[in-house]
């Protein structure tokens, strides 16, 4: 639910008198991630949770399993949350957690509950629901975040694709490679396209499935000459490049959800029709319908079309393991 007008104004005033506000710098964002996530843990606002893995294999791609190690300080956080109104971590954030302002519309955020180092949020600086269509706005402060440091980014769109925080926000899990395992190059590389690139126009990208993935959905890999990472160059020629990029990556989510049966009553505006999960690097994206949040008491969020699971304790991993990971994902999502 929406705060309401004066709640919204009082959170606005304390958002604005939190901290001192760090404008954006090219060339600066992994750096700034690296020392705030020092200076988080140092000052204890960084709680990552522990966690132990295991990995999976099913239908040539490797899943990797992280089994919590403790989640009562996330639980106790979230109840904590309930007894405030309202219950947003965004709205006035904590000042030790923030990193740089993206933009005039986005600040960027660690994620207080980390399982991999320097994952971060990317966060509107006025409060917009999480079940809001994404906009340009917020692509370009994707774009900007993706154009210094490479990963996985994604968005949880509402609660039955993973969200738990009702403010609008991506994130991105920057790729250590020591950390990270996504299985997605299998899938990627088995992706068959409806259309031959020729046919699509400058800024559509032709849309597909994998062979490997038995949940609907459907990827796109960009085609466009114009590397993310060349948009790390002075700000008077980023703004034009990074928009373009930006209006790219928007087009593509619109195919993308139209592809998978998803449309707007609204030419994309306001609350969503469905709720789904997105997927993006700075080399392709995708977009994962979604029916349900857990199957056999088992969240996913878009991590786990990635091929990254979160489970609870051994004996959620055992449940996991007779379903199996790509039955899960279908279970969450739907078949195709």
């Amino acid at each position: 639910m929406r705060p309401s007008a004066a709640s919204a104004g009082a959170v606005r005033h304390a958002l604005s008198e939190t901290g001192d506000r760090i404008p954006w710098q090219t060339g600066h964002l992994w750096a700034r991630l690296k020392a705030r996530s020092a200076h988080g843990l140092r000052t204890g606002a960084l709680e990552s949770i522990e966690t132990t893995a295991e990995y999976l294999e099913s239908v040539g791609m490797r899943f990797v399993v992280r089994i919590l190690a403790n989640l009562s300080r996330k639980e106790k956080a979230r109840k904590q949350q309930g007894k405030t109104i309202p219950a947003n971590p965004f709205l006035p954030y904590e000042e030790d957690l923030y990193v740089t302002d993206i933009s005039e519309t986005h600040l960027c955020l660690l994620n207080k509950f980390n399982v991999v180092d320097h994952h971060f949020l990317i966060v509107t600086r006025e409060y917009e629901s999480q079940e809001n269509w994404l906009t340009l706005a917020d692509f370009e402060a994707l774009v900007r975040c993706l154009s210094e440091v490479e990963g996985l980014a994604f968005f949880n769109g509402g609660t039955v694709a993973g969200s738990s925080q009702p403010h609008k926000h991506l994130q991105v899990v920057p790729n250590v490679r020591e950390q990270v395992d996504f299985s997605m190059a299998a899938a990627i590389a088995a992706v068959e396209y409806e259309q031959a690139r020729h046919e699509q126009s400058e800024d559509e990208q032709a849309v597909g499935r994998s062979s490997l993935l038995p949940f609907r959905h459907t990827i796109t890999k960009f085609a466009y000459s114009d590397s993310l990472a060349s948009l790390v160059q002075p700000a008077d020629q980023q703004t034009a490049e990074g928009s373009n990029a930006a209006q790219r990556y928007l087009t593509s989510y619109h195919q993308l959800l139209s592809a998978v049966g998803i449309s707007s009553n609204n030419n994309w505006q306001g609350t969503q029709t469905a709720a789904y999960n997105l997927l993006c690097t700075r080399q392709w994206m995708m977009v994962v319908p979604r029916s349900q949040e857990k199957y056999l008491d088992i969240s996913v969020n878009s991590l786990g079309f990635a091929g990254s699971l979160l489970v609870k304790n051994e004996k959620t991993l055992t449940r996991l393991k007779a379903v199996g990971p790509l039955n899960l994902l279908q279970a969450v999502g739907y078949r195709r």
